[in-house]
């Protein structure tokens, strides 16, 4: 059996915690909010994503397990001014001048950071991607999708304009797609020299008209996208901020799969690494209404046939919960069965070894779980 660590983004740093032993290890990153963590399975690198306005934005990177980190700085934040301006109080906590960063006055942070083949991407608030073909050694911005025709319309969801799912197929580079909050959901099949906005409804008659400005409207999804995966070939999930929809054209359009579930609103979905038609969504009670499970009852809901239909896996979890699980805190390893794990902004990792049947909390009281991934070696 594989080894699996999670690799956990917090708002005050990164974790590294030994699923078996249920080790936790950190904070990492100076105890910058980090919003995303990935690793490399063949080499064990790991990479962290964040910052905010205090610290800048920037990416971490370690290759020796947590040991020892560097940090690659896109842009300045005001503790740089600080320093500057005080360093008699720069002094007394310890804080270092970093010099400019790759790209200061363009990135207040990094929301998402994704090894495909042999490139690296990252996404950033505002919404900007930006590619590195030598590990994180350096980066650059792909104006292709930052020119984009439509980018005068893209609107800020309540996180601000992030750019925060960026997926792809090591098999075939040439294709990326990207999810941005609030601006949809756009693609290239050219290594980004070209980039189609993708939210077309494949039945907008049977989707209606809903007055919340996220809603679907005028043939597309609603441009709120929380989350998305890509579960094999041109197969995709996306949890909207309304809804849960499925396309099987590469996001040229979108069925809605949102009846069955509590809630139209809901943040993480999840892909079994072998069945595409295998997915999971944690809904929550609506932005205007607590970001919570409805009526408080914790639950994971798991569907076995693309959407279709839905059923609630609540064994393990707890009856009374007030928690949210944030959109990139669920993550998924390959084991057969696979296994699951969520965390949650009150500090909590949960566990499912029996994809999803039943859960159990594995971790507590860490401090606000922005992201969970698995390096799986």
């Amino acid at each position: 059996m594989s080894d699996v660590t999670l690799l956990v983004g917090t708002t005050k740093g990164a974790f590294l915690v030994d699923e078996a032993t249920r080790e936790v290890r950190g904070p990492f990153c100076d105890l910058w909010p980090i919003n995303h963590v990935v690793g490399d399975p063949d080499t064990g690198v790991i990479w962290a994503a964040g910052g905010n306005d205090w610290f800048g934005a920037g990416v971490w990177r370690t290759a020796d397990g947590g040991a020892t980190w560097e940090k690659t700085l896109f842009a300045k934040g005001q503790v740089e001014d600080m320093i500057v301006g005080e360093p008699e109080m720069a002094e007394v906590f310890g804080w270092e001048a970093s010099g400019p960063g790759l790209f200061d006055g363009e990135v207040d942070a990094l929301w998402s950071i994704v090894r495909i083949g042999r490139r690296l991407y990252a996404g950033s608030k505002p919404a900007q991607l930006f590619v590195s073909e030598d590990d994180g050694e350096s980066w650059q911005r792909v104006e292709e999708l930052s020119n984009h025709a439509s980018r005068g319309e893209w609107n800020p969801g309540g996180a601000g304009l992030t750019l925060h799912t960026i997926l792809g197929d090591a098999g075939a580079p040439e294709k990326l797609w990207v999810g941005i909050s609030a601006a949809g959901v756009f693609a290239t099949e050219d290594g980004g020299e070209t980039w189609e906005r993708r939210n077309r409804l494949s039945n907008a008659e049977a989707c209606g008209h809903h007055a919340h400005p996220a809603a679907p409207r005028d043939g597309d999804t609603g441009y709120c996208v929380h989350n998305m995966m890509r579960a094999g070939g041109d197969v995709l999930y996306q949890q909207n901020h309304h809804g849960v929809w499925r396309s099987t054209d590469g996001g040229r359009s979108w069925d809605d799969r949102t009846a069955g579930l509590p809630s139209t609103f809901g943040f993480p979905i999840r892909v079994h690494p072998r069945d595409a038609d295998t997915i999971w969504v944690l809904p929550l009670n609506g932005d205007a209404v607590g970001r919570f499970p409805p009526d408080a009852e914790a639950a994971v809901w798991k569907s076995t046939d693309g959407g279709k239909s839905w059923a609630a896996k609540r064994e393990g979890l707890p009856g009374q919960a007030y928690f949210t699980v944030l959109r990139q805190a669920m993550a998924g390893d390959a084991r057969d069965p696979a296994g699951l794990y969520f965390g949650t902004n009150t500090g909590s990792i949960f566990a499912s070894r029996d994809e999803g049947e039943s859960w159990e909390e594995t971790v507590r009281h860490l401090p606000t779980v922005l992201s969970v991934e698995v390096l799986e070696r």
